[in-house]
């Protein structure tokens, strides 16, 4: 499995930031917890901030798609003001934008990390009869580039396209011995940017080195390879019920199943 060059970070950063897991522990040790019925959450949480130079990595950029928040599931007499206090434990937030009709929101805060600590720990919290879903909101301003050259870094990826627009960060995905792929990823603080760099990019050859090998650049596919389908969000109608009468299984050979799939599985692998 592919991972970012220095997990996500260039080679010459310093230390990583603490890991949602480990942030949110250390988090729980200073700051009281949130209350379980969610009923008073906005006035306990006012007050409390967690010690926002612990959860900053050197030289990061703040206020970034990356640590923009989806929440959904919210009460429709919810204000803007009572989501900030919601938050408010977790930095200053620097965008809120609430859809009462529809009952969802974002809300942007300073770092990555500060927005993994709220996500674990706001997510199912009850607050006036509602379960709150707190999710990364997709970032609409990203591109794939391929048929990188070999000697391309982070950081000379984050130059090159800086051409177009701001960018917020900039990665070449290597292997597990850490060498690239020929693949990275750039993401842009707007859609205009990301846009003009596909634009340029499709229509020209956008070389990054001496030898003319040109990127090829297209909008990166926005998967959710975190939380993924929980069974509870299942649909639970006829038809699962029937696919759920058997539980996973080898099939037999010889059996009508068994030639059934083998079949099956040689379309696929045409």
């Amino acid at each position: 499995m592919l991972e970012p060059y220095s997990k996500e970070t260039p080679s010459t950063s310093p230390p990583a930031a603490p890991s949602a897991a480990a942030a949110t522990a250390a988090a729980a040790a200073t700051t009281p917890p949130i209350p379980a019925n969610g009923q008073q959450a906005s006035s306990q949480n006012e007050g409390l901030t967690i010690d926002l130079k612990n959860f900053r990595k050197p030289g990061e950029k703040t206020f970034t798609q990356r640590s923009r928040l989806f929440v959904g599931n919210l009460p429709p007499d919810i204000t803007e003001e009572e989501m900030r206090k919601l938050f408010e434990k977790y930095g200053k937030a620097g965008e809120v934008f609430i859809h009462k009709d529809k009952g969802f929101g974002f809300i942007r805060l300073e770092t990555r990390t500060l927005a993994e600590i709220a996500k674990v720990e706001l997510d199912n919290m009850p607050l006036r009869g509602k379960q709150l879903r707190v999710r990364f909101a997709c970032h609409s301003a990203s591109l794939t580039v391929r048929n990188l050259p070999q000697y391309v870094s982070n950081e000379l990826l984050e130059e090159a396209f800086s051409v177009f627009g701001q960018v917020e960060r900039a990665v070449v995905i290597v292997d597990d011995r850490g060498r690239p792929s020929g693949k990275g990823i750039v993401e842009f603080s707007g859609k205009p940017a990301a846009r003009k760099a596909l634009d340029r990019c499709s229509e020209g050859s956008f070389l990054l080195t001496t030898f003319p090998r040109p990127v090829t650049v297209e909008p990166m596919d926005q998967l959710d390879d975190e939380e993924g389908l929980p069974e509870k969000l299942v649909i639970k109608n006829q038809q699962f019920h029937k696919e759920r009468e058997q539980p996973p299984r080898f099939a037999q050979p010889g059996s009508f199943e068994y030639e059934y799939a083998m079949r099956w599985k040689a379309l696929i692998e045409m």
